[in-house]
């Protein structure tokens, strides 16, 4: 059938989106590109809900999972929602895990748009069936074990007379991948191998696979299916058989990493906390966020404006902060002026990740201490000559008076201006209790007093952590902060950085399961 073509300008697009297995990270080029652009989200049971951080803010999201055949939305209904958001001029971004043309009903909904006559482009997606696989060490194919796979649906209606599949060719197949297997699984097996595939063949199932909450259990086809009863192994799960699930004890590389299953809360505002996400992610951790601390303009920029009109009469300027830095040169730009307004002015930053922040703006930065703290940074500015010399201090509205009290001491001038304010997330007691209460927290990071204080703010003041949650802390100064508060700091790294506080929770878990 010749579909009608309609004005795109006028009637928007659906992007039928393959969103890959589980890991946010698997995503297509061009499927993150249609996210980040669409007006409309409608998002299935399977997708990384991590992937919604990166569409739009005002984007309308809408979820449309099923779980265990239960649809939050009917089939019918998401049809309809399509056309309509669509007709209303929106661009829609349809995500399906995996891939939406291997089992996922995507062709379904792209014949539904295209006989409306409505815009549409299909980005494939990393499918399950190759993805999960990979990340429990199963090569679907090898020279040694297997050169042919077949991919089928394993959700097929056991109350059916006569199976559509032709379980006598699939028996004489290499590797075999299952999806929604898991329900019926003892139908599979025996059908396997009474159309003459060896009993002794390996079998594997593995459920939220790519994810750090993946499990697999490994078998055979004779006896996999009393190990699922067992232990009660549930959906989502695929099924793989084949001699090629052998090789997993020597390619298991995804479970084997040192953080692998950790669910590791970060209390920093999301907006601060990629690198470190990224850094815990990438060693097979849960990812928590969970930020108690937004950071907002200061109450009144009196303060800070007199400094940058007066900027001329500093000598230093004292970065204690990233986000002194953001707000600093973002008040800056406000105030129509520009870096050329710091020349001759020394800076001083109290770690390198601050720095960093200066020097991609194209300043160097003077004075970086060996210490990231404000002791630190007293302790860098000894042996200079600071007699009479102005130094601003543009900082967080509440902080501790070290690198003043320090600095006067050395005879300097200091005027200290609100820059920012940390103040409570306003996240509820029950997003975090609820995970408590599942199993999904290992350890609870602090990168400052203020992500402490608001901890506590929002918990409730004699607020006892789960038994068994550890507590990990960058630098001295936050460990004090949480001791202060009633917690044991079972984590503190002796680089005061993220990436230094990364290391440490390797380390405390590596040594942990030895």
């Amino acid at each position: 059938m010749k579909r009608k073509q309609v004005n795109a300008a006028k009637a928007g697009i659906v992007y039928i989106i393959g969103a890959g297995p589980g890991d946010p990270g698997l995503i297509t080029l061009r499927g993150m590109k249609c996210l980040q652009t669409a007006d409309v989200i409608v998002y299935d049971h399977l997708v990384s809900t991590d992937l919604l951080s990166f569409a739009r803010k005002e984007a309308k999201r809408i979820y449309a999972g099923k779980r265990g055949g239960d649809h939050t939305i009917p089939q019918e209904e998401i049809n309809r929602i399509l056309v309509e958001e669509v007709r209303k001029g929106h661009a829609v971004a349809r995500l399906k895990g995996g891939d939406p043309f291997i089992f996922g009903r995507g062709g379904e909904e792209a014949e539904v748009v295209s006989r409306a006559g409505i815009p549409f482009e299909i980005i494939p997606g990393v499918t399950s069936a190759i993805a999960v696989p990979a990340y429990a060490g199963i090569p679907l194919t090898h020279r040694g074990y297997a050169s042919t796979v077949a991919f089928v649906t394993g959700h097929e209606d056991t109350g059916k007379e006569k199976s559509d599949i032709d379980w006598k060719t699939l028996s004489g197949i290499g590797t075999l991948v299952f999806l929604m297997g898991v329900k019926n699984l003892s139908q599979i097996t025996e059908n396997l191998v009474e159309n003459g595939k060896d009993s002794d063949t390996p079998a594997s199932l593995i459920r939220w696979g790519t994810t750090p909450d993946q499990v697999t259990l490994t078998g055979t086809l004779k006896d996999i299916a009393v190990q699922a009863e067992k232990k009660r192994f549930s959906p989502p799960a695929i099924l793989v058989v084949g001699e090629v699930v052998g090789l997993r004890d020597e390619l298991n590389w995804f479970e084997g990493k040192p953080l692998f299953g950790r669910g590791v809360i970060i209390t920093r505002p999301e907006a601060q906390a990629e690198e470190m996400a990224e850094l815990i992610q990438r060693e097979g951790a849960r990812v928590i966020h969970f930020p108690t601390i937004r950071i907002e303009p200061p109450e009144s920029f009196q303060g800070l404006d007199g400094a940058l009109a007066n900027i001329g009469k500093y000598h230093w300027i004292v970065f204690t902060s990233a986000n002194g830095v953001r707000a600093f040169f973002q008040r800056l730009r406000d105030l129509g002026r520009d870096v050329r307004d710091l020349k001759g002015i020394g800076l001083c930053a109290i770690g390198p990740v601050t720095a960093s922040i200066i020097e991609d703006l194209g300043i160097r930065v003077d004075i970086v201490p060996d210490e990231y703290i404000s002791e630190g940074v007293v302790r860098a500015f000894q042996g200079t000559d600071l007699k009479e010399k102005n130094v601003l201090l543009p900082r967080a509205a509440a902080a501790r008076d070290v690198v003043p009290d320090g600095l006067k001491k050395l005879g300097a001038r200091v005027d200290v201006v609100t820059a920012y304010r940390t103040v409570n997330s306003g996240r509820r007691k029950s997003e975090l209790e609820a995970l408590f209460k599942e199993g999904k927290v290992d350890v609870i990071t602090f990168t400052s007093p203020s992500t402490v204080t608001n901890f506590f703010e929002i918990m409730g003041r004699h607020y006892l952590l789960p038994q068994g949650v550890r507590v990990a802390c960058i630098g001295p100064v936050t460990a004090t902060a949480a001791r202060s508060a009633g917690l044991k700091v079972d984590i503190l790294q002796e680089t005061y950085t993220v990436p230094g506080l990364v290391q440490s929770l390797i380390e405390y878990f590596t040594r942990k399961e030895k």
